[in-house]
């Protein structure tokens, strides 16, 4: 059985989720705010709750304070394909140049042996993009692809974690894979230059790199999962969280150190019902746990 919504990339932010949401929804076409939820009284405060969506790409944000930060082991591939769009170029170094502005170039934006046009930056958030000409001849992907770097303690094991998240998810599938040739050093021969992959209807691209980041996965983007119930929680729960010590209000992280939020359907109901006393009770309710308990929150919503 299939999930009921698309993994959703969540980003969290200093103080200013909303303020990247709106400049994120001017960047991409057919994008807009879908909704805001303050939670109150939480380890960081009064949070602001961010729902998006970026050219059918759902997201999410929150403002919980500087505690994490973006960088590039997670970033977001933005496919330009020139087969259904004649301006895909130009629509390419326009989204660019509104990326980049008051941030900075992490691979220049020209041609490269895999691409005609494509480069790598941070925004003026340290959000990190990779903005592609696709090949006409290739399979389409969607607009925008979450994309992973396995590097430091986890450099190697991006075909590994590929699989590994094919077998959590239902209606799962290998895309490309293409591997580092002899003379790639610092990347060994045989490790992932690129391959994506789906995970229901969510597409992922995965890479390893050898070389000395200084940087790997952390809190500042996790992947909140939408369960339709407690059976479902509890089956993703116990594949994906790995460390014990991670496990709070429903995140979890894996054996890569990639973080997830395992939620539910319900859960998500209730946070943007509209009612501020209901999403206060559900909200003192969560914050008391680690896996999440459907029951007790929709306890919590009746005032139980």
């Amino acid at each position: 059985m299939s999930l009921p919504r698309p993994i959703t990339p969540h980003l969290w932010f200093d103080t200013q989720a909303r303020e990247a949401a709106e400049f994120y929804c001017s960047v991409f076409p057919d994008s807009n705010i879908e909704s805001i939820v303050r939670i109150r009284d939480t380890p960081s405060g009064d949070c602001d709750v961010v729902s998006f969506s970026l050219h059918g790409q759902p997201f999410m944000a929150i403002s919980a304070g500087p505690y994490f930060k973006f960088n590039p082991s997670v970033s977001f591939f933005v496919n330009f394909d020139p087969s259904r769009e004649a301006g895909a170029a130009a629509r390419l170094d326009r989204t660019w140049n509104a990326l980049v502005d008051g941030g900075q170039v992490l691979m220049e934006l020209q041609e490269y042996p895999f691409s005609k046009r494509y480069g790598w930056l941070q925004d003026r958030y340290g959000l990190s993009w990779q903005l592609i000409l696709t090949d006409p001849a290739g399979d389409p992907r969607p607009l925008i692809v979450p994309s992973l770097l396995f590097t430091g303690e986890v450099y190697g094991r991006a075909e590994e974690a590929g699989a590994f998240y094919r077998s959590v998810f239902d209606d799962s599938g290998a895309g490309q894979l293409a591997r580092y040739p002899e003379g790639s050093s610092p990347d060994r021969p045989g490790t992932v230059m690129f391959s994506d992959f789906h995970l229901g209807g969510t597409w992922f691209a995965a890479m390893d790199s050898g070389h000395e980041h200084g940087f790997g996965f952390n809190e500042a983007v996790s992947f909140v999962v939408n369960c339709r119930d407690q059976a479902q929680i509890d089956r993703h729960w116990a594949r994906l969280s790995s460390v014990p010590e991670s496990e709070q209000c429903g995140w979890c992280k894996d054996r890569y150190g990639l973080s997830w939020q395992v939620s539910a359907i319900a859960l998500d109901k209730l946070m943007n019902s509209g009612d501020q006393q209901i999403v206060d009770r559900v909200t003192r309710a969560f914050l008391e746990m680690k896996k999440v308990d459907v029951a007790k929150i929709e306890a919590a919503a009746r005032g139980e």
